[in-house]
C-alpha cells in the first residue's frame, strides 16, 4: 500500500522538497493519510486537527491525534472553532474548517493543504450533484489537485481518490490504531450521509469505483473544455483598446458547453465581480445573446449581434 500512496503522490506533480499540512480529524481515512504520508514523505508533513467543538469527544479526539503524532515525530496543531449551533451546521463547519487549516498552513509555510477524501467520497459528491442537474464541471467531482475554498492561491491536494475507504480502514487497522468515530456519519439529517447508505446497497451494479472513474473521465472533458474554450477566446476577442468591453467575434452557432465557458472568460477579463453567477444565470445569458438579444449579467452589457457577441460594463445607476 506504501508504494501505491507514492505512485499516487508522485501523480500530483508536487515540488520534491515541499511541506505539507496534513488535514487529520482522528477518523479512519484521515488516519490512513497520516501513516501513509508519515512513511512515504519523511519531513515533509505537518499535521492539523479541527475540533469544532461540536461534541463532547471532539477534543479527546484531537488529542488522539496529537500522541499518533508525536509518536511518528511529526508537528501537530489542534485548531480550535466555536461554532454556533443551527441550521446548514455541515456547511459552515466546512468553510470554518478550510479557513482554519488555510490560515494554519499559511502561518506556518506549508505548500499546500492534504485531506482524505477517496474513491467512496468521490461516487457520493457524484451522485448528489446528479441529483441537482449538474453540468460537466460540477459531475466532474472532486479534483486531485484543486485550491483550498476561500484561499484560491493554496493547493488542496487529495492523493487517495483512487484508494477505497475499506482500503484505508485496513491500513490503520495493521498499524493498531483505534481510530475515532464520528456519529454524523450515520445521522440520516444528511444528504451524505443518505446517499452514502443508499449506495451501500447498489455495489454489485453501481459501484463507487465505476462512479469515481466516471467523474474522473468528466473531470478529463472538463479539461478538455477549458482548453478549448482558452485558444477560441484568445483568436477571437477584440478588445475596445480602453479595457471597457470588447466584441468576441465567432460563429454564434458555438456549442452552448463551449460557449459558456467563453462567457465565464469574458467576465473575468471585464473585471467582474470573481462570484459572478454561474449555471441557470450564465445560460440564460448565453441563450439571449444567441438569439440576438440584449441582457446585462454581473454588472457586464452584452449583445448578440451577427459578428458576433459585444460586451461592455454597464453604467451605474444613477440615484435620485
Amino acid at each position: 500500500m506504501l508504494a501505491q500512496f507514492r505512485a499516487d503522490w508522485g501523480a500530483l506533480n508536487q515540488p520534491g522538497e515541499a511541506r505539507y499540512g496534513l488535514a487529520v480529524s482522528g477518523g479512519p481515512d484521515s488516519m490512513a493519510l497520516l501513516l501513509l504520508a508519515a512513511a512515504a514523505l519523511p519531513g515533509r508533513v505537518a499535521v492539523a486537527t479541527v475540533d469544532h467543538g461540536l461534541r463532547r469527544e471532539s477534543a479527546a479526539e484531537a488529542r488522539m491525534v496529537a500522541q499518533e503524532c508525536a509518536a511518528l515525530r511529526l508537528p501537530h496543531a489542534t485548531l480550535t472553532l466555536a461554532l454556533p449551533a443551527g441550521a446548514a451546521i455541515q456547511a459552515r463547519a466546512r468553510a470554518a474548517r478550510y479557513a482554519a487549516l488555510a490560515g494554519w498552513a499559511r502561518k506556518v509555510g506549508l505548500a499546500g493543504l492534504v485531506t482524505a477524501h477517496h474513491a467512496d467520497d468521490q461516487a457520493e459528491t457524484l451522485a448528489m450533484r446528479l441529483h441537482r442537474g449538474a453540468g460537466v464541471r460540477g459531475l466532474a467531482g472532486m479534483r486531485p489537485v484543486a485550491a483550498v475554498p476561500g484561499d484560491p492561491a493554496l493547493p488542496l491536494l487529495r492523493p487517495l481518490l483512487g484508494w477505497r475507504r475499506a482500503n484505508l480502514a485496513a491500513v490503520v487497522a495493521q498499524a493498531g490504531i483505534a481510530a475515532a468515530q464520528d456519529p454524523s456519519n450515520d445521522d440520516l439529517r444528511f444528504e451524505r450521509v443518505r446517499v452514502r447508505k443508499a449506495l451501500g446497497g447498489t455495489q454489485d451494479w453501481l459501484g463507487s469505483e465505476g462512479l469515481a472513474a466516471s467523474a474522473a473521465h468528466l473531470a478529463e472533458a472538463d479539461a478538455a473544455l477549458d482548453w478549448a474554450s482558452a485558444r477560441l477566446f484568445a483568436a477571437s476577442w477584440q478588445p475596445d483598446g480602453e479595457g471597457h468591453g470588447g466584441l468576441l467575434a465567432l460563429d454564434t452557432r458555438v456549442p452552448p458547453a463551449l460557449g459558456l465557458r467563453l462567457l465565464e472568460r469574458v467576465l473575468a477579463t471585464l473585471g467582474a465581480d470573481p462570484a459572478a453567477p454561474r449555471g441557470a444565470e450564465l445560460a440564460r445569458w448565453q441563450a439571449t445573446l444567441a438569439a440576438g438579444g440584449i441582457a446585462t449579467l454581473a454588472g457586464i452589457r452584452a449583445q448578440g449581434l451577427p459578428e458576433g457577441w459585444r460586451f461592455a460594463r454597464a453604467a451605474p445607476h444613477r440615484r435620485t
